[in-house]
């Protein structure tokens, strides 16, 4: 399982991970099931163990923002840990994924016998909310080119001496992750093919060479 990787529960001990791991249990979802919806009742975490997801919004005319691809090893549904307000946004699941489901009360029952463990959750929830405050800080202030710089920048991995986004993402998809429009992203892909800085092969982007400063 994934749980001693999830920075929300970095400084916890054996002990008290093995005891949240004995009250979750493990939930299989098929490609394109909707896992969580926006606005249902939030009472769990959920730990990804395998496939990819997605965290996104919709507004009354269908639009879509996408906040977050998941790979395992990530998890979404942290807020459900500490309050039981409606979930803040929808959760699918891209590929057949399983997920670690912990329950709040399996989280509650560990604070109440080690009240310890709450000042080491809520330190490492701290840092999540200000990783999110810079995200929204990009979407606000950032111009579309400087979104998808940074996006690029943030997901790219090295592989065989590659650097790429090993991740076949369509030009919608990338609309939806920086809030633009597909007809503004397929304007800045094509400029920055045509400068040689990146490549597209079957929906992968190959970086080639840094990515100018503006666009």
């Amino acid at each position: 399982m994934y749980l001693e990787r999830v920075d929300l529960f970095a400084g916890l001990n054996d002990t008290q991970v093995k005891t949240l791991k004995e009250r979750s249990r493990i939930r299989s979802f098929a490609a394109n099931t909707i896992v969580v919806n926006e606005g249902d009742e939030g009472s769990s975490l959920f730990v990804v163990q395998s496939g990819s997801l997605k965290a996104f919004l919709t507004d009354n005319s269908g639009r879509e923002v996408t906040l977050s691809l998941l790979d395992p090893g990530d998890y979404f549904g942290e807020l459900a840990l500490l309050d039981d307000s409606p979930r803040s946004a929808s959760v699918i699941a891209v590929t057949r994924s399983e997920v670690l489901q912990i329950p709040r009360t399996a989280f509650l029952g560990l604070i109440e016998s080690d009240p310890t463990c709450m000042q080491t959750v809520v330190r490492n929830l701290v840092a999540r909310i200000r990783l999110l405050t810079d995200n929204v800080r990009a979407l606000a202030l950032v111009d579309v080119f400087g979104r998808i710089s940074r996006l690029f920048e943030t997901m790219a991995v090295e592989r065989d001496g590659i650097t790429l986004i090993d991740r076949r993402l369509t030009q919608q998809d990338l609309a939806n992750m920086v809030g633009a429009s597909r007809e503004m992203v397929n304007r800045i892909l094509r400029d920055l093919v045509a400068g040689g800085y990146i490549e597209i092969e079957q929906q992968r982007i190959i970086l080639c060479k840094k990515l100018p400063q503006s666009w």
